[in-house]
């Protein structure tokens, strides 16, 4: 009972940091969402902005619930360890795509950042799959997600 406590504690603080970082990286384009995104030229196969706000909740979400469930298996392990260190530095870029894209203003070196942040969540989701399956299994639409994003990314810098 105690170690099942313990595991579930760990994946709301782990979601509730990744909400935080959303919520932050939300707060950050809030202002370039209606007037300087509005006037970009887009792709024809981008979504409305209301789809992004649900979107990047679940899937913040289920980042939270798979860091809990690798976290959860003990921080004495290397494994453990380097999962959760890939999974820290790819959050932070997750984050930081967001001030430069919307907040800077600069979709070409936000490309830059999420081919990173691609590789970054590519090597996470690696990680994830060797301390706990069901962790890497909820890490796939995330990286699905931002595949899609950065051709969209792509899609901007070239029509723009």
């Amino acid at each position: 009972m105690l170690h099942s406590r313990k595991k579930y504690r760990r994946i709301l603080i782990a979601v509730g940091v990744c909400l935080l970082i959303g919520f932050l990286s939300g707060y950050a384009t809030q202002s370039s969402v209606t007037t300087w995104y509005a006037g970009l030229n887009k792709p024809w196969f981008t979504p409305p902005n209301w789809l992004f706000g649900p979107v990047w909740t679940l899937l913040y979400i289920l980042m939270g619930i798979a860091a809990g469930l690798v976290w959860a298996r003990g921080l004495h392990h290397i494994w453990v360890k380097t999962a959760l260190y890939h999974f820290g530095f790819q959050l932070l870029l997750n984050g930081s795509w967001s001030l430069v894209f919307f907040g800077l203003q600069e979709p070409f070196w936000a490309f830059l950042i999420i081919m990173a942040l691609l590789v970054l969540i590519i090597l996470t989701l690696k990680w994830f799959r060797v301390v706990s399956k069901p962790a890497g299994w909820l890490m796939l639409p995330y990286l699905a997600w931002v595949l899609f994003a950065s051709v969209l990314n792509l899609s901007i810098v070239q029509l723009n």
